[in-house]
């Protein structure tokens, strides 16, 4: 048997507490910061920068915040798609990128709703250009994510590919 001792004062943002085999997993909430001002090429929060080639419009950017936003709410391992007002899809809790794309793929055109034009937010980075090209062909014009990946520079070229705008935060969303 194993004793831990936590100091609960020090928790002020309790999110999730599970109890596992008798233990408690108590996760932070995740708060996103940098989604309460306005986001812009020249005035972007700390940790957030354009890495593809082409810049996202003023459009693109409000709906990369309100994505970010909503990825941080949305169960791990997920990719969503979003305008800059609601939520398109979702395809949460999947270990493949690919498949999160194609589950949130499924639920909008089970919903009778166009990605055409979207913008896509990813709470993990994309391990391998796959995931990017799913996001694309599924017809996101921007994306949001945490890089990191040791592959970042061919899902870069992806998106530049692609035509894409990316943003990479330097964050990871977590939440189980």
């Amino acid at each position: 048997m194993r004793v831990v001792i936590a100091n609960f004062d020090a928790v002020t943002t309790v999110g999730d507490m599970r109890s596992i085999l008798g233990a408690m997993l108590i996760q932070e909430r995740d708060v996103v910061s940098e989604a309460h001002r306005p986001w812009a090429a020249g005035s972007l929060p700390d940790g957030l920068r354009v890495v593809s080639k082409r810049t996202p419009s003023a459009d693109e950017w409000e709906a990369l915040r309100f994505a970010w936003r909503v990825c941080a709410h949305v169960k791990s391992n997920t990719v969503i798609f979003t305008d800059s007002r609601r939520t398109l899809a979702i395809g949460a809790g999947q270990m493949s990128r690919v498949d999160a794309v194609n589950v949130a793929l499924m639920k909008a055109l089970a919903a009778g709703r166009s990605l055409a034009g979207s913008v896509a937010a990813s709470d993990a980075f994309f391990p391998f250009r796959d995931g990017l090209d799913a996001v694309a062909k599924a017809g996101a014009t921007a994306v949001i994510h945490p890089g990191g990946s040791v592959r970042d520079a061919e899902v870069i070229a992806a998106a530049d590919e692609h035509g894409m705008a990316m943003v990479v935060t330097g964050k990871r969303h977590f939440r189980h």
